[in-house]
Parts: C-alpha cells; structure tokens; sequence
C-alpha cells in the first residue's frame, strides 16, 4: 500500500456507535473516507435483526468502502477453559469474513475480564495468531491506557514479544500513547515491522476518564495530542496501513453521522497536509 497516509483513512464504527451500521457505511462513504473499521458488535447487531453473516458481508461490500481491520470478541486475551475456546471459534469466524472481505488485518484488546500476567496474555494471542494465519490474516493486540496490566508501549510489546509468532503485532492508537505518557514521538523505538495498525482520536485537556473504556475522544486537532509530531513519526517509519478513527463520544452520537463523520475526516487531512 504506497499510497499517502491522507488516501488510507478509515472510519472505526465505534466513532457511530448509535448509528446502524449501513447509515454508517453510507455516512462514511459520503464523507470521504477510505475504508472503515468494523467490530464483531457490528455483526452481531446485524445477527440480532434477522441477517446472516453473507447479508452483512454483502452490506458492507456494497458500501464501495474498503475494510481496514475487523475486530474479535473482546475477552480472548485474559480467558481460558470454555470461554477461550468459544472465543477462539469467534475469532475463526472473524478471521474468515476479514479473509472475505479483502482485509488481512484482525484486531483485540485486552479486554474487561480480570487480568493474571502478561505470558499468560502472550499465550492467549499466539494462539490467536495461529488461527490468523490459518487464514492468511494478521493478528493485532491494542494497549489501553485504563487497563491494569496491557496499559502503555512497554507493556504491549512485552506480550507481543512473548507471543513471538510472525502473524501477531502491535495496534498503537494515539489516544492511549498520549493517555500513558508516550504521546507525540514518544514510538519512536517501536519497530515499524511490529506496528500492525495505527488509530486515533484527541485526548482532551483536563483530568483523564476513568472509565476501563473512555468515551471522551475528541477528533483530531481538539485536544492535546501533537499530531504533527505523531503523524511525521508515521511518516518517517514508513508506515504503510489504515490510519483508523476511533472516537468513541456520547457528544458525537447525538450528532447526525454524516456531520460527525465529516469533521472528523476533513480535520484530519488538514494536519496531514502540514506534513505531507
């Protein structure tokens, strides 16, 4: 993928939580954007009403959009006995409809289930990364800087390190870096070969959330992240993915979509042309 990172946006669905997902596919496509991020919810919703997986694959194809990354059922990375195995099932199951849909990249968190360490994490997302690459996909695992344990870089490049398989690798995410101390080029050290997928939102001024999932992100440009220091380090590293938006804001979901989606996209090709 050697296009400019302005031509490799993508839109995370959680950025429109309350819109149904073909408004959101629509409202994507009209603002401008590249692809999108699906999560499993956005299937299962679907499931809920009536549609089979080939109704929700053939809605999102339709779209015209293309799809940057899929995420699994959070829960995989601290599970075991039954729950792992069934969360394994699902994760076969994303990995294939990633595969169906021209995406070679599936991501997880580490989820809300209660921590033990972080080789038993490492376990978990190899064994992820073998049914990733059963399929011919990649497999991703995102810091989240209200977690306990997987919290900052250091901590999630410990468990792909541990994991050590050729298919797992890092998801940093510029709200989580700057939550945790390792905003603008604070990456700098992170292999580009490791660094699977990248997304972002603003983190605002003031006292962080304290919520295990905050929903206080900002579009870019809206808060304190330094986002020409963050986006010429991707520069530099020539990292070549989806930049994802993932902006998850009771704020924004009262808002029509189509007005959110837009903001968002024009805010971020104009930081990008500062650099570009």
């Amino acid at each position: 993928m050697n296009r400019k990172m302005r031509d490799r946006l993508a839109l995370h669905t959680w950025s429109l939580d309350t819109t149904p997902l073909a408004d959101a596919l629509a409202a994507a496509k009209k603002a401008g954007w590249n692809a999108v991020e699906l999560r499993r919810i956005d299937f299962t919703r679907c499931f809920e009403k009536g549609m089979t997986n080939a109704q929700v694959l053939d809605l999102v194809r339709k779209s015209g959009l293309e799809v940057a990354c899929l995420g699994t059922e959070y829960g995989l990375i601290f599970s075991d006995g039954a729950e792992r195995k069934r969360l394994l099932k699902v994760l076969d199951e994303t990995c294939a409809n990633a595969k169906a849909l021209g995406c070679d990249l599936v991501m997880t968190s580490p989820g809300q289930n209660p921590p033990t360490s972080l080789a038993a994490a490492a376990a978990n997302f190899k064994a992820g990364g073998e049914i990733a690459k059963k399929h011919g996909v990649r497999f991703s695992i995102e810091f989240n800087s209200a977690h306990s344990l997987i919290k900052d870089l250091r901590s999630g490049s410990e468990v792909v390190d541990q994991a050590d398989h050729p298919n797992c690798g890092l998801l940093l995410d510029a709200y989580h870096l700057e939550r945790s101390g390792g905003g603008g080029r604070g990456f700098e050290s992170y292999p580009e070969k490791k660094t699977f997928a990248f997304q972002y939102s603003d983190v605002p001024a003031g006292p962080q959330s304290t919520a295990n999932r905050p929903t206080d992100r900002l579009p870019p440009g809206k808060g304190k992240v330094r986002w020409r220091e963050v986006f010429q380090l991707l520069k530099e590293k020539g990292y070549a993915g989806y930049l994802s938006y993932e902006a998850p804001n009771p704020e924004l979901w009262s808002r029509p979509p189509a007005e959110v989606a837009r903001e968002a996209v024009e805010a971020t090709r104009k930081l990008l042309a500062e650099i570009e």
